[in-house]
């Protein structure tokens, strides 16, 4: 665009001075021109003036064009810089940051919650184990085993939570890894954010498919794992999103509950930002 408008103004400055120079001529043998051909001479060379003229506006004209097209760049792009500054600002004081804490759980989903994801294909709330199709639990679902994990948060800093997106659990068991991503079906794992009126606490609970043959873990003993890791989106009730990934530092249970629940105490967790705060658009606000 920009050449284009160059090459633009060279010819209309070249017009222009050709122009320029047959006025000029045309001017100065007024006299010879009217021996020669009489009035019309005086008529060429009128015309050639008023057209001179014409050039003259139109390339002004041309000129105040390029200039107001220049303006209108350096606007918007001051804008953008504006808008940009703005969000920023804003973005820096709406996230939210969260530390899990007290204790997690992990314990078999309940058959109510499963019927329903079997029957309607509803996978909101679900991940499944890496090697796992989404269609081929559909297809058999007494193949896979169905179990939640619940872990209390807080928030540390910012505003209150709205949306948590998990996108990849790893348990670590001594050299083994278990890793659960999101279903097909669905662009994101949302975490069911629960409030407990009890312990005045918001916990995350998301349910996990397991290969029946898996050995993550047993309803009938002791689960223990070294590590946990946690790929997760925050995004807080203004719509500002961070993510990151948080690592649990826990204690391994030494019983288990009279409903197969395995307690892990949480002694610690590590959040470390991996995408600065930025504004999101979601349907979900």
């Amino acid at each position: 665009m920009k050449q284009n408008r160059i090459k633009m103004f060279y010819a209309l400055l070249t017009v222009s001075l050709f122009v320029l120079v047959l006025a000029i001529i045309a001017l100065f043998m007024g006299d010879v021109l009217d021996a020669r051909f009489n009035v019309i001479g005086i008529r060429v060379a009128t015309l050639l003036v008023a057209f001179a003229s014409f050039i003259s506006s139109t390339s002004f004209s041309f000129l105040v064009y390029t200039h107001n097209k220049t303006v209108n760049r350096i606007n918007d792009d001051t804008n953008k810089r504006a808008e940009s500054f703005r969000n920023f600002q804003f973005s820096a004081s709406n996230y939210s940051i969260i530390e899990f804490m007290d204790r997690m759980l992990i314990y078999l989903e309940s058959p109510r919650y499963i019927e329903r994801f079997i029957l309607k294909k509803i996978a909101e709330f679900h991940m499944f184990e890496s090697s796992i199709k989404e269609e081929e639990v559909y297809q058999n679902p007494t193949n896979y085993t169905y179990l939640s994990i619940k872990i209390p948060f807080k928030v540390v800093e910012g505003k209150m939570v709205g949306k948590i997106i998990l996108n990849k659990i790893k348990f670590e068991r001594e050299e083994k890894d278990y890793e659960f991503i999101k279903p097909d079906s669905l662009v994101e794992s949302r975490a069911y954010i629960l409030y407990n009126e009890y312990t005045k606490r918001h916990n995350i609970i998301m349910n996990l498919v397991v290969d029946k043959n898996s050995d993550i873990f047993d309803p009938k003993a002791i689960n223990v794992f070294s590590k946990i890791k946690l790929s997760i989106q925050i995004t807080s009730l203004l719509g500002v999103s961070v993510s990151g990934t948080s690592e649990l530092y826990f204690i391994n249970p030494e019983q288990i509950e009279g409903d197969a629940t395995n307690t892990y105490k949480i002694n610690s967790s590590n959040f470390v930002i991996k995408e600065m705060p930025t504004i999101t658009h979601s349907d979900f606000y």
